[in-house]
Protein backbone atom coordinates (compact mmCIF):
# COMPACT_ATOMS: atom_id res chain seq x y z
CA UNK A 1 0.00 0.00 0.00
CA UNK A 2 1.21 3.51 -0.74
CA UNK A 3 0.61 6.82 1.03
CA UNK A 4 1.79 10.43 1.06
CA UNK A 5 5.17 9.48 2.57
CA UNK A 6 5.53 5.76 1.86
CA UNK A 7 5.54 3.27 -0.97
CA UNK A 8 5.26 0.08 1.07
CA UNK A 9 4.43 -0.73 4.68
CA UNK A 10 7.10 -2.17 6.97
CA UNK A 11 6.25 -5.57 8.40
CA UNK A 12 3.71 -5.33 11.21
CA UNK A 13 2.73 -1.73 10.38
CA UNK A 14 -0.73 -0.63 9.33
CA UNK A 15 -2.03 2.49 7.65
CA UNK A 16 -5.02 4.46 8.80
CA UNK A 17 -6.13 7.96 9.67
CA UNK A 18 -5.13 10.28 12.52
CA UNK A 19 -8.47 9.58 14.21
CA UNK A 20 -7.38 5.94 14.55
CA UNK A 21 -4.43 7.09 16.67
CA UNK A 22 -5.80 10.08 18.60
CA UNK A 23 -8.87 12.11 19.45
CA UNK A 24 -8.83 15.49 17.69
CA UNK A 25 -10.28 18.49 19.53
CA UNK A 26 -10.45 22.08 18.26
CA UNK A 27 -9.85 24.86 20.78
CA UNK A 28 -12.05 27.73 21.92
CA UNK A 29 -12.74 30.97 20.06
CA UNK A 30 -11.02 33.94 21.69
CA UNK A 31 -13.20 35.31 24.52
CA UNK A 32 -12.15 38.70 25.88
CA UNK A 33 -14.94 39.23 28.42
CA UNK A 34 -16.26 37.40 31.45
CA UNK A 35 -19.76 36.04 30.83
CA UNK A 36 -20.44 36.03 34.56
CA UNK A 37 -18.93 32.84 35.94
CA UNK A 38 -15.78 32.40 33.88
CA UNK A 39 -12.15 32.16 34.93
CA UNK A 40 -9.14 33.82 33.33
CA UNK A 41 -6.50 31.35 32.18
CA UNK A 42 -3.46 31.11 29.88
CA UNK A 43 -4.09 29.54 26.51
CA UNK A 44 -2.01 28.03 23.73
CA UNK A 45 -2.17 29.73 20.33
CA UNK A 46 -0.55 29.26 16.93
CA UNK A 47 2.46 31.43 17.80
CA UNK A 48 3.42 28.99 20.57
CA UNK A 49 4.03 26.17 18.06
CA UNK A 50 7.28 26.59 16.14
CA UNK A 51 8.08 25.20 12.65
CA UNK A 52 10.69 22.74 13.96
CA UNK A 53 8.28 21.05 16.36
CA UNK A 54 9.33 23.04 19.42
CA UNK A 55 7.00 24.86 21.81
CA UNK A 56 7.70 28.52 22.54
CA UNK A 57 5.85 29.26 25.77
CA UNK A 58 7.71 32.39 26.81
CA UNK A 59 4.95 34.65 25.49
CA UNK A 60 1.66 33.71 27.14
CA UNK A 61 -1.76 35.25 26.53
CA UNK A 62 -4.83 34.80 28.69
CA UNK A 63 -8.57 34.69 28.01
CA UNK A 64 -11.82 33.71 29.72
CA UNK A 65 -12.97 30.10 29.97
CA UNK A 66 -15.95 28.47 31.58
CA UNK A 67 -14.79 25.99 34.22
CA UNK A 68 -16.19 23.05 32.24
CA UNK A 69 -14.50 24.37 29.06
CA UNK A 70 -11.16 24.54 30.83
CA UNK A 71 -11.55 20.93 31.93
CA UNK A 72 -12.43 19.82 28.40
CA UNK A 73 -9.66 21.88 26.79
CA UNK A 74 -6.81 20.93 29.12
CA UNK A 75 -3.27 20.18 27.93
CA UNK A 76 -1.49 17.11 29.29
CA UNK A 77 1.87 15.48 28.89
CA UNK A 78 1.66 13.12 25.92
CA UNK A 79 -0.68 15.31 23.84
CA UNK A 80 0.29 16.65 20.43
CA UNK A 81 -0.88 20.05 19.20
CA UNK A 82 -1.36 21.09 15.57
CA UNK A 83 -1.88 24.61 14.22
CA UNK A 84 -5.28 24.87 12.55
CA UNK A 85 -5.00 27.96 10.34
CA UNK A 86 -2.85 30.77 9.03
CA UNK A 87 -0.87 31.25 5.82
CA UNK A 88 2.53 30.56 7.35
CA UNK A 89 1.72 28.24 10.21
CA UNK A 90 -1.11 25.82 9.48
CA UNK A 91 -0.16 22.21 10.05
CA UNK A 92 2.76 22.90 12.40
CA UNK A 93 2.87 20.20 15.07
CA UNK A 94 4.52 19.77 18.46
CA UNK A 95 4.54 17.33 21.37
CA UNK A 96 3.80 18.26 24.99
CA UNK A 97 6.42 16.64 27.23
CA UNK A 98 4.72 17.80 30.45
CA UNK A 99 1.35 18.95 31.76
CA UNK A 100 0.34 22.59 31.41
CA UNK A 101 -1.91 22.86 34.47
CA UNK A 102 -4.62 25.50 34.21
CA UNK A 103 -4.06 26.06 30.48
CA UNK A 104 -6.59 25.88 27.67
CA UNK A 105 -6.12 26.33 23.94
CA UNK A 106 -7.53 28.65 21.29
CA UNK A 107 -9.35 27.61 18.11
CA UNK A 108 -6.13 28.16 16.16
CA UNK A 109 -4.99 24.88 17.74
CA UNK A 110 -6.15 21.29 17.39
CA UNK A 111 -5.25 18.99 20.29
CA UNK A 112 -4.46 15.35 19.57
CA UNK A 113 -4.89 13.10 22.59
CA UNK A 114 -3.44 9.67 21.72
CA UNK A 115 -5.51 6.52 22.16
CA UNK A 116 -4.11 3.63 24.15
CA UNK A 117 -1.30 2.04 22.18
CA UNK A 118 -0.12 5.26 20.53
CA UNK A 119 2.73 7.63 21.34
CA UNK A 120 2.13 11.38 20.93
CA UNK A 121 5.78 11.92 20.07
CA UNK A 122 5.53 9.63 17.07
CA UNK A 123 2.31 11.33 15.94
CA UNK A 124 3.91 14.78 16.19
CA UNK A 125 7.04 13.69 14.30
CA UNK A 126 4.91 12.07 11.60
CA UNK A 127 2.87 15.28 11.12
CA UNK A 128 6.08 17.33 10.98
CA UNK A 129 7.30 15.10 8.15
CA UNK A 130 3.94 15.24 6.41
CA UNK A 131 3.93 19.05 6.47
CA UNK A 132 7.51 19.23 5.16
CA UNK A 133 6.50 17.02 2.21
CA UNK A 134 3.94 19.61 1.03
CA UNK A 135 1.03 17.23 1.59
CA UNK A 136 -0.63 19.39 4.26
CA UNK A 137 -0.66 22.48 2.03
CA UNK A 138 -2.32 20.56 -0.79
CA UNK A 139 -4.72 18.82 1.60
CA UNK A 140 -5.85 21.79 3.73
CA UNK A 141 -8.96 23.82 3.02
CA UNK A 142 -7.93 26.98 1.17
CA UNK A 143 -10.39 29.81 0.57
CA UNK A 144 -8.84 33.14 1.54
CA UNK A 145 -6.84 31.56 4.35
CA UNK A 146 -5.77 27.90 4.56
CA UNK A 147 -7.21 25.80 7.39
CA UNK A 148 -6.40 22.30 8.58
CA UNK A 149 -9.76 21.75 10.23
CA UNK A 150 -10.32 19.20 12.99
CA UNK A 151 -12.27 17.04 10.54
CA UNK A 152 -9.54 17.22 7.91
CA UNK A 153 -6.86 16.49 10.49
CA UNK A 154 -8.80 13.51 11.84
CA UNK A 155 -8.99 12.03 8.31
CA UNK A 156 -5.31 12.68 7.50
CA UNK A 157 -3.55 9.45 6.46
CA UNK A 158 -1.01 8.15 8.95
CA UNK A 159 1.16 5.10 9.50
CA UNK A 160 0.29 2.97 12.52
CA UNK A 161 3.34 1.03 13.74
CA UNK A 162 3.26 -1.13 16.87
CA UNK A 163 3.69 0.91 20.05
CA UNK A 164 7.18 -0.50 20.65
CA UNK A 165 8.27 0.76 17.22
CA UNK A 166 6.64 4.17 17.80
CA UNK A 167 8.54 4.62 21.08
CA UNK A 168 11.85 3.52 19.56
CA UNK A 169 11.43 5.92 16.63
CA UNK A 170 10.47 8.81 18.91
CA UNK A 171 13.43 8.22 21.23
CA UNK A 172 15.81 7.97 18.27
CA UNK A 173 14.49 11.22 16.78
CA UNK A 174 14.60 12.98 20.14
CA UNK A 175 18.33 12.24 20.34
CA UNK A 176 19.20 12.95 16.74
CA UNK A 177 17.15 16.15 16.32
CA UNK A 178 18.67 17.58 19.52
CA UNK A 179 22.13 16.97 18.07
CA UNK A 180 21.22 18.64 14.79
CA UNK A 181 19.43 21.53 16.51
CA UNK A 182 22.46 22.14 18.74
CA UNK A 183 24.72 22.21 15.70
CA UNK A 184 22.36 24.65 13.94
CA UNK A 185 22.31 26.94 16.99
CA UNK A 186 26.13 26.98 17.07
CA UNK A 187 26.28 27.87 13.38
CA UNK A 188 23.67 30.61 13.84
CA UNK A 189 25.81 32.10 16.62
CA UNK A 190 28.77 32.00 14.23
CA UNK A 191 26.76 33.95 11.64
CA UNK A 192 25.92 36.56 14.29
CA UNK A 193 29.59 36.88 15.21
CA UNK A 194 30.60 37.23 11.56
CA UNK A 195 28.01 39.97 11.06
CA UNK A 196 29.32 41.77 14.13
CA UNK A 197 32.83 41.50 12.68
CA UNK A 198 31.56 42.88 9.37
CA UNK A 199 29.99 45.88 11.11
CA UNK A 200 33.19 46.53 13.07
CA UNK A 201 35.27 46.48 9.86
CA UNK A 202 32.89 48.93 8.19
CA UNK A 203 32.91 51.23 11.21
CA UNK A 204 36.71 51.30 11.21
CA UNK A 205 36.84 52.19 7.52
CA UNK A 206 34.05 54.77 7.53
CA UNK A 207 34.78 56.44 10.84
CA UNK A 208 35.57 60.15 10.53
CA UNK A 209 39.32 60.79 10.70
CA UNK A 210 42.37 62.10 8.84
CA UNK A 211 42.20 59.28 6.27
CA UNK A 212 38.57 59.97 5.32
CA UNK A 213 36.64 62.77 3.67
CA UNK A 214 33.11 63.58 4.86
CA UNK A 215 30.33 64.57 2.46
CA UNK A 216 26.57 64.17 2.08
CA UNK A 217 25.06 61.04 0.54
CA UNK A 218 23.07 63.18 -1.90
CA UNK A 219 26.27 64.58 -3.43
CA UNK A 220 27.30 61.07 -4.47
CA UNK A 221 24.09 60.39 -6.37
CA UNK A 222 23.31 61.13 -10.00
CA UNK A 223 19.62 61.61 -9.20
CA UNK A 224 17.30 61.65 -6.24
CA UNK A 225 16.75 58.07 -5.04
CA UNK A 226 13.36 56.62 -5.84
CA UNK A 227 10.93 54.18 -4.24
CA UNK A 228 9.60 51.31 -6.31
CA UNK A 229 6.19 49.90 -7.24
CA UNK A 230 3.50 50.51 -4.61
CA UNK A 231 0.76 48.02 -5.59
CA UNK A 232 2.28 45.26 -7.71
CA UNK A 233 0.26 43.24 -10.20
CA UNK A 234 1.95 39.87 -10.05
CA UNK A 235 2.20 37.64 -13.11
CA UNK A 236 3.90 34.35 -13.88
CA UNK A 237 7.67 34.67 -13.82
CA UNK A 238 7.91 33.80 -17.52
CA UNK A 239 5.41 36.54 -18.47
CA UNK A 240 6.83 39.52 -16.60
CA UNK A 241 9.95 41.15 -15.19
CA UNK A 242 11.63 40.13 -11.92
CA UNK A 243 10.39 42.04 -8.87
CA UNK A 244 12.86 42.69 -6.04
CA UNK A 245 11.52 42.92 -2.49
CA UNK A 246 13.38 43.70 0.72
CA UNK A 247 13.57 39.99 1.53
CA UNK A 248 15.42 39.38 -1.75
CA UNK A 249 18.20 41.92 -1.19
CA UNK A 250 20.58 39.72 0.79
CA UNK A 251 20.03 36.64 -1.36
CA UNK A 252 20.04 37.66 -5.02
CA UNK A 253 21.04 34.71 -7.21
CA UNK A 254 20.24 34.00 -10.87
CA UNK A 255 18.71 30.58 -10.14
CA UNK A 256 16.63 31.72 -7.15
CA UNK A 257 12.88 32.02 -7.91
CA UNK A 258 11.49 35.56 -7.68
CA UNK A 259 8.12 37.18 -8.06
CA UNK A 260 7.39 39.00 -11.32
CA UNK A 261 5.21 41.95 -12.32
CA UNK A 262 3.68 42.91 -15.65
CA UNK A 263 6.05 44.62 -18.08
CA UNK A 264 3.69 47.56 -18.58
CA UNK A 265 3.55 48.21 -14.84
CA UNK A 266 7.32 48.08 -14.62
CA UNK A 267 7.50 50.63 -17.44
CA UNK A 268 5.23 52.97 -15.44
CA UNK A 269 7.96 53.01 -12.77
CA UNK A 270 10.86 53.52 -15.14
CA UNK A 271 12.83 55.54 -12.56
CA UNK A 272 13.38 52.38 -10.53
CA UNK A 273 14.00 49.94 -13.37
CA UNK A 274 17.37 48.31 -12.80
CA UNK A 275 20.23 48.66 -15.27
CA UNK A 276 22.93 47.04 -13.14
CA UNK A 277 25.42 48.55 -10.72
CA UNK A 278 22.88 50.54 -8.70
CA UNK A 279 22.70 50.27 -4.91
CA UNK A 280 19.44 48.70 -3.75
CA UNK A 281 18.48 49.67 -0.20
CA UNK A 282 15.64 48.45 1.99
CA UNK A 283 13.97 51.53 3.47
CA UNK A 284 11.07 49.98 5.42
CA UNK A 285 11.49 47.91 8.57
CA UNK A 286 15.00 46.67 9.37
CA UNK A 287 17.61 49.17 8.16
CA UNK A 288 20.98 48.31 6.65
CA UNK A 289 19.88 45.75 4.06
CA UNK A 290 21.62 46.80 0.87
CA UNK A 291 23.23 45.20 -2.16
CA UNK A 292 24.66 46.10 -5.56
CA UNK A 293 22.28 45.28 -8.39
CA UNK A 294 23.93 42.58 -10.54
CA UNK A 295 23.98 42.94 -14.31
CA UNK A 296 21.84 39.84 -14.79
CA UNK A 297 19.01 41.66 -13.02
CA UNK A 298 18.85 44.37 -15.70
CA UNK A 299 15.24 45.20 -16.60
CA UNK A 300 13.87 44.20 -13.20
CA UNK A 301 11.98 46.55 -10.90
CA UNK A 302 11.69 46.95 -7.14
CA UNK A 303 9.04 47.11 -4.44
CA UNK A 304 7.95 50.26 -2.65
CA UNK A 305 10.09 49.28 0.34
CA UNK A 306 13.26 49.30 -1.79
CA UNK A 307 15.11 52.43 -2.94
CA UNK A 308 17.32 52.55 -6.04
CA UNK A 309 20.47 54.66 -5.58
CA UNK A 310 22.47 55.60 -8.71
CA UNK A 311 25.94 57.01 -8.08
CA UNK A 312 27.63 59.67 -10.22
CA UNK A 313 30.85 57.61 -10.16
CA UNK A 314 30.45 53.83 -10.60
CA UNK A 315 33.49 53.24 -8.38
CA UNK A 316 31.69 54.88 -5.45
CA UNK A 317 28.74 52.46 -5.55
CA UNK A 318 30.54 49.57 -3.76
CA UNK A 319 31.69 51.96 -1.02
CA UNK A 320 28.21 53.42 -0.60
CA UNK A 321 26.72 49.93 -0.47
CA UNK A 322 29.22 48.87 2.19
CA UNK A 323 28.63 52.06 4.22
CA UNK A 324 24.90 51.29 4.35
CA UNK A 325 25.75 48.41 6.67
CA UNK A 326 27.91 50.51 9.00
CA UNK A 327 27.09 51.86 12.45
CA UNK A 328 27.34 55.39 11.03
CA UNK A 329 24.43 54.79 8.66
CA UNK A 330 22.40 52.76 11.17
CA UNK A 331 22.69 55.50 13.80
CA UNK A 332 21.58 58.24 11.39
CA UNK A 333 18.77 56.03 10.07
CA UNK A 334 17.61 55.31 13.62
CA UNK A 335 17.38 59.04 14.37
CA UNK A 336 15.59 59.76 11.09
CA UNK A 337 12.98 57.00 11.61
CA UNK A 338 12.52 57.26 15.39
CA UNK A 339 9.00 58.70 14.99
CA UNK A 340 7.69 55.47 13.47
CA UNK A 341 8.59 52.58 15.77
CA UNK A 342 6.02 50.13 14.38
CA UNK A 343 7.21 50.20 10.77
CA UNK A 344 10.26 52.47 10.43
CA UNK A 345 10.48 54.09 6.99
CA UNK A 346 13.48 56.03 5.77
CA UNK A 347 12.69 59.13 3.72
CA UNK A 348 14.78 59.86 0.65
CA UNK A 349 15.33 63.50 1.62
CA UNK A 350 16.67 62.36 4.98
CA UNK A 351 18.98 59.84 3.33
CA UNK A 352 20.37 62.48 0.97
CA UNK A 353 21.35 64.62 3.99
CA UNK A 354 23.18 61.84 5.84
CA UNK A 355 26.90 62.37 6.46
CA UNK A 356 29.20 59.77 4.93
CA UNK A 357 32.96 59.57 5.48
CA UNK A 358 34.77 57.97 2.56
CA UNK A 359 38.38 56.77 2.70
CA UNK A 360 40.83 58.94 0.77
CA UNK A 361 43.35 56.14 0.28
CA UNK A 362 42.77 54.70 -3.24
CA UNK A 363 43.74 51.24 -2.02
CA UNK A 364 41.25 51.27 0.85
CA UNK A 365 38.37 50.28 -1.40
CA UNK A 366 40.12 47.13 -2.60
CA UNK A 367 41.27 46.15 0.88
CA UNK A 368 37.76 46.66 2.22
CA UNK A 369 36.28 44.65 -0.63
CA UNK A 370 38.71 41.78 0.03
CA UNK A 371 37.92 41.65 3.77
CA UNK A 372 34.16 41.90 3.22
CA UNK A 373 34.32 39.22 0.52
CA UNK A 374 35.99 36.80 2.94
CA UNK A 375 33.46 37.52 5.70
CA UNK A 376 30.51 37.32 3.30
CA UNK A 377 31.80 34.04 1.90
CA UNK A 378 32.00 32.60 5.41
CA UNK A 379 28.48 33.83 6.16
CA UNK A 380 27.14 32.32 2.93
CA UNK A 381 28.89 29.00 3.54
CA UNK A 382 27.64 28.86 7.13
CA UNK A 383 24.09 29.69 6.10
CA UNK A 384 24.26 26.97 3.46
CA UNK A 385 25.47 24.53 6.10
CA UNK A 386 22.50 25.52 8.30
CA UNK A 387 20.12 25.01 5.38
CA UNK A 388 21.59 21.57 4.64
CA UNK A 389 21.35 20.63 8.32
CA UNK A 390 17.68 21.55 8.35
CA UNK A 391 17.14 19.50 5.20
CA UNK A 392 18.94 16.56 6.81
CA UNK A 393 16.78 16.93 9.94
CA UNK A 394 13.61 16.84 7.84
CA UNK A 395 14.82 13.85 5.78
CA UNK A 396 15.82 11.99 8.94
CA UNK A 397 12.38 12.47 10.50
CA UNK A 398 10.64 11.28 7.32
CA UNK A 399 12.87 8.23 7.01
CA UNK A 400 12.35 7.27 10.65
CA UNK A 401 8.55 7.65 10.81
CA UNK A 402 8.10 5.65 7.61
CA UNK A 403 10.32 2.77 8.77
CA UNK A 404 13.12 3.41 6.28
CA UNK A 405 15.56 3.45 9.20
CA UNK A 406 15.73 0.50 11.54
CA UNK A 407 16.27 2.34 14.83
CA UNK A 408 16.24 -0.76 17.04
CA UNK A 409 19.99 -1.16 16.81
CA UNK A 410 20.73 2.53 17.37
CA UNK A 411 22.35 3.42 20.69
CA UNK A 412 22.53 6.82 22.38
Amino acid sequence: MTGPLWETLPKGWREGQVKNAATVTLGKMLQTRDSGSDVIAPYMRAANVQPNGALALGSVNEMWFGESELQQLDLRAGDAVVVEGGQGGFGRAAYLPEDLPGWGFQNSINRLRPHAGFDGRFIAYYLIALRASGFIRAYANVVSMPHLTADKLAKTPILLPPLEAQCAIAEYLDRETIRIDTLIEEQERLVDLLRERRTAVLSAVFGAGPSTETTKVGRLLAARPSYGVLVPRYVDEADGVPFVRVGDLMNLMPDRPMLAIATEQSDEFSRTQIVGGEVLLGVVGKMGQATLAPQWLAGANVARAVAVLRCKEPAVAPLLCAWLGSRSFLLQASLATSGDSIQPTLGMKDLARFDISLPTDPGATKRLADVLAKIDTLITETQRFIELSRERRSALITAAVTGQIDVRGEVA
